[in-house]
């Protein structure tokens, strides 16, 4: 392989690993806020929080695979917490209310992680066998990588049979469309959107232990991941699982090739194409008018 193409591919899949996370976050917000209307603010500081947990799982136990499954776990049931005792209480006052909720939810893990964990960057050690580099078409790319490339499409697979297979994707839906009608029928609604909220935390938490070693795990890692999954969500239109990872891996690939050839104006290439979407197709590149 010649060492342009090389590049190309490299960035390539730069682009779909950044991507792939982006996925994971922005998919979990979609379900909360496209799918039950609720605006999360606080989404992506539970997406870093999940990375705290994983370096403090790994610091006790030695065990990467132990935290990747535990970390994700806690900060979902820290989420399934904050919808039951805090926004279902002010849910009847709309978007402000939660608007201001979610930030202060977001500020107080802000603060607990520095108190907790200090404010200095954690790096975070993945397993030998994730480790070093395999050679693609005589290109070296780092495993842990790929790996994380995986992860997003075995979690994309879990979600897809689970809202599109199953009994329970099923009443999660028709909870969606018409909450009063499946709430008639004796389906208990707001457990059915306790469990979505928890469903969408938790995809955030996988997001969080899989870019923690690559990013390492510093108070700060929820500030650009946070707007660039709402830029996602808000692009792609709302509600669909499918969209935001279409979408992500737009905006993952626009980053990294960003980067290489136009490295001025690469952090705002996001915004730029949102604008040119929401310019053309007010309802996000997908979106439907109701």
């Amino acid at each position: 392989m010649d060492p342009t193409t090389a590049m190309y591919v490299a960035q390539g899949i730069h682009g779909l690993a950044y991507g792939m996370v982006l996925f994971l976050v922005a998919s979990g917000l979609t379900l909360i806020f496209g799918m039950m209307g609720i605006l999360n603010l606080a989404h992506a500081s539970f997406f870093m929080l999940a990375a705290y947990f994983c370096y403090q799982a790994l610091t006790i136990t030695g065990n990467f695979w132990l935290a990747l499954l535990l970390a994700p776990v806690a900060a979902a049931l820290l989420g399934i917490l904050v919808e039951r005792f805090l926004l279902r209480k002010v849910h009847a006052f709309g978007h402000i209310g939660e608007l201001i909720l979610t930030i202060g939810v977001s500020l107080v893990i802000l603060e607990g992680v520095k108190v907790f964990w200090g404010t200095e960057s954690l790096p975070l050690r993945v397993p030998p066998i994730l480790q070093g580099l395999v050679s693609i078409g005589g290109l070296d790319y780092p495993i842990y990588r790929l790996f994380v490339i995986g992860l997003a499409l075995v979690v994309l697979g879990i979600m897809a049979l689970l809202l599109y297979k199953t009994r329970l994707g099923m009443v999660v839906r028709a909870a969606v469309s018409d909450a009063n009608m499946v709430n008639a029928l004796g389906v208990n609604v707001p457990l059915v959107f306790m469990f979505v909220f928890g469903v969408g935390t938790w995809m955030a938490g996988v997001a969080g232990v899989a870019i923690a070693p690559i990013l390492t795990v510093f108070p700060g890692l929820a500030d650009q991941m946070g707007m660039d999954a709402f830029i996602v969500v808000v692009t792609g239109g709302l509600g669909s699982i499918a969209r935001a990872f279409l979408v992500s891996i737009i905006f993952g690939l626009l980053s990294s090739y960003g980067v290489q050839f136009v490295s001025t104006l690469a952090p705002v290439l996001m915004f730029i194409f949102m604008a040119i979407v929401l310019v053309i197709k007010p309802m996000g590149l997908f979106g439907e008018r109701e």
